[in-house]
């Protein structure tokens, strides 16, 4: 006796498994590196958009700052020298895992952290600069961005674990290289003497 299905009852039967094995497939975790890779590249916009926000207040405390201090000539010409390079790092979703690239972009962004962190224990030495209302406010703006650079770089740090693990750990390590051909990030490290407090010199 055989049992032959009809084509209608075979097309169900087919959606059937096919839904079945779409199901699954979801549920083992085939999109956990996509979704993971868009919420660390959201998180690296971020970080670029707070460093952009500080290299875009920067020329306005030089400008401040020369008004009163003009002898401090040589701190502000490394501000500025470092904002410059800062800005003109080529930076695109490639930057992320490429280590060169990354560490570059690191470098001279830690450059003009430096600069800065020079610029503002020099501005101590002026008394009245520190009392300009223009400068109080740049000042504020600036630490409140450098605020904002840290959270943003903490939680692009964290972002990249999430999704270094997901693609080095079963089952992701699989879809990783078998659908998306995913890389690890790459993510800051502590700038070379950030533990030590700059030295004011009166």
């Amino acid at each position: 006796m055989s049992f032959a299905l009809s084509t209608p009852l075979r097309r169900g039967l087919v959606l059937a498994v096919l839904a079945v094995f779409g199901l699954a497939l979801a549920g083992c975790g085939v999109n956990n590196v996509p979704t993971l890779e868009e919420k660390a590249k959201a998180a690296w916009s971020e970080v670029q958009n707070q460093y952009q926000r500080r290299a875009d207040l920067i020329p306005n405390l030089v400008e401040t700052v020369k008004g009163y201090a003009t002898q401090e000539r040589e701190v502000l010409t490394q501000v500025i020298e470092a904002r410059a390079k800062a800005t003109q790092v080529k930076v695109d979703a490639s930057t992320i895992t490429d280590p060169a690239k990354f560490k570059e972009y690191q470098d001279a962004q830690n450059q003009l952290t430096g600069a800065l962190g020079r610029l503002l224990v020099t501005v101590e030495r002026y008394p009245e600069l520190k009392s300009n209302q223009n400068f109080l406010a740049l000042q504020s703006q600036l630490e409140g961005t450098e605020n904002r650079v840290a959270v943003s770089r903490r939680d692009y740090i964290q972002a990249v674990q999430a999704f270094n693990t997901e693609i080095r750990t079963f089952p992701g390590v699989i879809w990783a290289r078998l659908f998306w051909g995913a890389k690890p990030m790459e993510t800051f490290t502590a700038t070379a003497g950030a533990e030590k407090p700059p030295e004011v010199k009166f």
